[in-house]
């Protein structure tokens, strides 16, 4: 390996660790917001600005150059939920990701949403652990609908988390956003397996494309 490879690679590396650093602040100050509404205007526009300049952004250049904010319908109240996680049989995920290898998940359970189906809740394998809840809609691959391969509600190895307690999560469909891998397809992420697909189009969260 050159020095201009090394370089480079410990370049890229502290800058994702520094995206990482500004999204558990991020989801630190959203939960510290009591009104769900400022909360999601304040992770919206911190998002959008971290996308426009961090040197970490999933957006390719020629994406980045005319880039102004991603984007979401306004916020409805009606799609946050407390959902409690209730006993499921146990299943494995294993996920071939390319950059971080086999990311192995075991389901911890299940939440039932009212009136939009049931998720499953997986708990990372992994050494750093954590919950996973991708999510993916019946308006998914679709014209003005959302990312092919689903979104993301919780991953709190990642620092998104809108938090819960007692056996409950706090699911909110307005926060559901994109993978990485949406943008740049040098990314390869988990994306959302049967148990997380839903029969009804989620109208609220990040959309994809124009």
């Amino acid at each position: 390996m050159t020095q201009t490879e090394t370089t480079d690679r410990v370049r890229t590396a502290l800058a994702t660790a520094d995206w990482r650093r500004e999204t558990f602040d991020l989801f630190r100050r959203v939960r510290a917001t009591p009104e769900p509404e400022a909360a999601h205007t304040l992770w919206r526009e911190a998002r959008d600005a971290m996308f426009r300049a961090h040197p970490a952004s999933p957006l390719l250049p020629e994406d980045a150059a005319g880039f102004t904010a991603l984007p979401f319908p306004a916020y409805d109240p009606a799609w946050r939920f407390h959902a409690r996680i209730e006993e499921a049989e146990p299943k494995v995920l294993d996920v071939e990701t390319g950059t971080d290898g086999i990311v192995h998940f075991d389901r911890l359970g299940i939440v039932q949403v009212p009136g939009v189906g049931s998720l499953d809740v997986w708990a990372h394998g992994g050494y750093a652990g954590g919950l996973f809840v991708p999510v993916k809609d019946a308006s998914a691959g679709k014209p003005g609908g959302t990312y092919g391969g689903g979104r993301y509600l919780i991953d709190t190895i990642k620092g998104s988390d809108l938090g819960g307690g007692d056996g409950e999560l706090v699911l909110d469909f307005n926060f559901a956003y994109n993978p990485s891998c949406a943008y740049d397809p040098a990314w390869a992420c988990p994306l959302a397996p049967p148990g997380n697909t839903l029969p009804v189009a989620v109208p609220v969260g990040e959309r994809y494309g124009s």
